[in-house]
């Protein structure tokens, strides 16, 4: 994954979170502060007007650049979480101009670790933590098989997929939906949803 393909995945990104701007605070709106898509087209707004200042970096400032503006433009529990997952990833992929598929894997690994040190999320808790690691044991698992990032984003957007349609039966064990107790089982998770589309964007920019 070269620099210009990163680009257009954070546009195609600000795009999508613009588009679902309303269908994710309905989504937070039965489980939380009902302001996650508000919050994340905020936010991603805000790398927009970042990015000009920072396109002629290498990745690894780039995307330290991207998880800045988002631990300090978006709200609630979306900004930390987020912003580390961009950060963490920047922090390992200084001076890089081009993603190999071990540097992308690198990236998503140290944004999970990122997830998991701020949120300290386990499995079943119904948070994007849900998605992510069954699609990270799926691109570790692609890698070690050799394949190209095409394939990897390939193979983890159905694994998302499911992962995420797997957060509605689930009761909330963290954040402000956890108050909710049985209430919040039903509902598909905000934050597993705009994971999703992180994944879903990257498919469509790599083509």
């Amino acid at each position: 994954m070269n620099k210009a393909q990163l680009i257009a995945w954070l546009g195609r990104l600000n795009d999508v979170y613009a588009d679902k701007k309303d269908y994710l605070t309905g989504l937070d709106a039965a489980i939380g502060d009902a302001d996650h898509g508000i919050n994340m087209n905020r936010g991603f707004g805000k790398v927009m007007e970042k990015l000009p200042t920072v396109e002629d970096k290498d990745i690894g400032t780039i995307l330290k650049t991207v998880g800045m503006t988002l631990m300090s433009s978006v709200g609630g529990a979306s900004g930390p979480l987020y912003g580390t997952f961009w950060m963490k990833g920047g922090m390992l992929l200084g001076g890089k101009e081009e993603l190999t598929p071990e540097d992308f894997q690198k990236f998503i690994q140290a944004g999970v670790e990122g997830i998991l040190q701020r949120g300290r999320p386990v499995l079943g808790d119904k948070t994007m933590y849900d998605l992510w690691a069954p699609v990270l044991e799926t691109i570790n698992a692609e890698v070690g098989n050799g394949s190209d990032i095409v394939a990897i984003v390939d193979a983890a957007l159905p694994v998302g997929e499911k992962a995420l349609a797997a957060t509605i039966p689930l009761q909330a064990r963290k954040g402000r939906a956890s108050y909710l107790g049985e209430r919040s089982i039903g509902h598909q998770d905000p934050g597993a949803t705009s994971s999703y589309y992180m994944l879903e964007t990257l498919k469509e920019v790599l083509g």
